[in-house]
């Protein structure tokens, strides 16, 4: 009798796992379904609604001010930079994220605009189509505004007139030239010259010496070349971890605030399930370990610099965050210097000059 029992558990055990994995099958079967209908949806209310609108001039050929609405503000007291600023961001995005940081080190105000991250409508005025961009009014004239591109060059920018406030920011960002051209794929591609140096004159006393500006260059670069294509191949490592890592977006972007619920929803699953294809494609490109998590692991343990945290800060509500603490030793630095940033420790110098 024993026998037949066991064969008939055994029986039991392959039943029981290909209905796992037909259930895997036909979830995932269903979510491509309605990620196609979704699309197919959205995509015939776009193109009905742009086929009524009026073209659309971009801002930064007429030099006029775009009309967009703010999420959410940002209020420092202790800010006496004297700067109107907006940020079209990204939540999420590592170098938005780095870009928050450095503006909440500093205590500097600011708005946010959040920004659709599958159809880009909020930035549809301006020829650069990528976030952050920084938004400065009244540079240049009262209804003027001066268009800040690229993470690390706002960075570079804002510390540059941090150190010499007297320097008007349209002149400083003239350092910073783009190159625009085009890829061997057509695509547009932007290279920002000196994008890591901060600018002052040469009777501006600075504290760091100009070897510890070269190691500050070199792990702003490493930043944003090599610590940036680890995260994605890990926060969307798993189908249930990309779409684990979209809600958590939702949350933390507050998009049931700025966006309709179709919108949301579609960022939503469709965003999870696209990242989650193109995560396997950056994982082949960079050369990561058939593990990625290893891979994550080991740029954790070379971090350097406070510039790391606002990139680390993109995933802190994935399970990739989650197992990068727990293995390895950057938790006790990564909440120091949260805390840093959210103190404003950086506000107490600011605008003095030297």
């Amino acid at each position: 009798m024993a026998a037949p029992m066991r064969n008939s558990c055994s029986k039991f055990n392959v039943i029981r796992s290909s209905g796992k994995n037909s259930y895997a099958s036909n979830f995932f079967k269903r979510s491509l379904f309605a990620a196609a209908i979704m699309t197919g949806g959205y995509c015939t209310y776009r193109i009905t609604r742009n086929f009524l609108q009026s073209s659309i001039a971009y801002a930064e050929d007429v030099n006029k001010r775009p009309e967009f609405k703010v999420s959410r503000s940002k209020h420092y007291d202790t800010d006496s930079s004297g700067l109107k600023l907006t940020l079209f961001q990204f939540q999420t995005c590592p170098f938005c994220c780095k870009v928050r940081a450095t503006l909440d080190y500093y205590g500097i105000s600011y708005d946010i605009v959040e920004v659709n991250s599958v159809f880009k409508t909020q930035i549809k005025w301006s020829n650069y189509r990528k976030v952050p961009i920084l938004m400065c009014d009244g540079v240049g004239g009262p209804d003027k505004f001066l268009q800040i591109n690229d993470s690390s060059v706002i960075i570079s920018l804002i510390e540059s007139y941090l150190h010499d406030t007297s320097q008007p920011l349209d002149l400083l960002k003239s350092f910073y030239p783009g190159l625009e051209s085009k890829d061997n794929r057509g695509k547009t591609v932007w290279e920002f010259q000196n994008k890591y140096f901060i600018m002052f004159q040469d009777h501006i006393s600075d504290k760091r010496t100009s070897k510890e500006r070269s190691e500050e260059r070199k792990w702003r670069d490493w930043t944003d070349n090599v610590l940036v294509h680890v995260l994605s191949p890990n926060a969307y490592r798993t189908w249930g971890e990309a779409l684990q890592a979209f809600r958590y977006f939702s949350e933390v972007g507050e998009w049931e605030k700025n966006f309709s619920t179709p919108e949301r929803l579609f960022i939503i699953y469709v965003g999870a399930l696209v990242m989650f294809g193109i995560s396997k494609m950056l994982k082949k490109r960079h050369n990561l370990k058939p593990d990625v998590r290893e891979s994550l692991y080991d740029a954790a343990r070379e971090w350097k610099r406070a510039i790391v945290y606002g990139v680390l800060n993109s995933i802190e509500g994935c399970q990739a965050f989650k197992d990068m603490l727990e293995n390895t030793k950057i938790g006790p630095w990564y909440y120091r210097t949260k805390k840093a940033v959210q103190n404003h420790q950086g506000a107490n110098p600011l605008n003095k000059k030297s």
